[in-house]
């Protein structure tokens, strides 16, 4: 058997004798774990959001048609706070952020618009537990579309006042957005398509009134594929999905190889958790005590055990 995993790749047959991946029949991104154990997480290519029992081992579609929905979240009160794109097809994203009642399915618009145009493709979202929401708002598709000539990090505060938190030149392309477990540090992930576009992560000081401050870089992933989505633990470590074993462009290369990596709020790299699957997407915290690891990354949503339990804003 050992004398197979030493067996080369055929040369000669074809004029690339790489495999590459034909066709995408699935993009699965923003789990969000609920205080009862479901696993919510988009697949935005097929426009739906799934729900994954994980006493059950089973899953569902619990949205459908999503508005393309990305990055998800439960805010302080358990409502799924969802961020509707406009990736994967751009005639049928929302390009708005919903918060819904599960029990119900009911939803709110938060915001769809800003100075009277719609947003780009709203990303990733974060939320204190005052009610504070921060989503990040890229275009990483068609560009033609974007009717903003920016793309920004937006607050919405309790009143449901909208405002631009921070945007270019400060920042390039905002993707995943989380909060520190005292709620004093906004963490970002800037990741640029553009050749020698920032593969980086930033941290600001976070006020009570939702103003940020202090912008500071705590890592930086640059010439590899940078970050997408984060998680943070409850001592502070952060958790960036990252990294890629082929790449997609010159934009990336295979400094970073895929995987979630494990960062403190000074920036020292603690080690990576490899996952076998491009493109690695986002993750988040779940299981009754906090401590399983729920990663999205392709088509499948992988799960590890930690011993450290993870910070999320409704069950803190």
């Amino acid at each position: 058997m050992s004398s197979l995993h030493n067996t080369p790749l055929p040369t000669g047959l074809t004029g690339d004798d790489r495999l590459a991946p034909a066709a995408q029949i699935a993009f699965t991104e923003g789990p969000a774990a609920s205080a009862d154990g479901t696993v919510y997480f988009s697949d935005i290519a097929n426009n739906r959001i799934l729900a994954f029992d994980e006493k059950a081992g089973t899953y569902r579609v619990w949205r459908e048609p999503s508005g393309r929905a990305n990055g998800l979240l439960f805010d302080p009160n358990g409502k799924l706070l969802a961020c509707e794109g406009n990736e994967f097809g751009p005639s049928d994203g929302n390009r708005r952020v919903t918060r819904f009642d599960v029990a119900t399915g009911e939803f709110e618009v938060l915001c769809d618009r800003y100075d009277g145009k719609r947003l780009n493709s709203p990303n990733d979202v974060a939320c204190t537990t005052t009610g504070h929401i921060f989503f990040t708002d890229p275009c990483y598709g068609d560009r033609g579309t974007m009717e903003l000539d920016h793309d920004s990090v937006f607050h919405v505060d309790p009143d449901g006042n909208v405002r631009i938190a921070v945007s270019q030149p400060d920042i390039q392309r905002p993707n995943g957005i989380h909060l520190s477990p005292d709620e004093r540090t906004l963490y970002l992930v800037d990741s640029c398509h553009d050749v020698g576009g920032n593969r980086k992560i930033w941290a600001f000081s976070l006020s009570d009134s939702g103003e940020l401050s202090d912008q500071r870089m705590v890592f930086d992933f640059a010439p590899g594929r940078g970050g997408d989505g984060m998680a943070v633990d409850q001592e502070g470590r952060l958790y960036i999905a990252a990294g890629i074993s082929r790449p997609r462009g010159p934009h990336e290369s295979t400094d970073v190889p895929p995987g979630i990596y494990l960062v403190t709020p000074s920036g020292r790299l603690e080690g990576r958790i490899p996952v076998a699957e491009d493109v690695l997407t986002n993750v988040t915290f779940g299981g009754p005590d906090l401590r399983t690891l729920y990663v999205t990354a392709g088509k499948t949503l992988w799960s590890v055990r930690l011993k450290t339990p993870g910070f999320v804003v409704h069950r803190k």
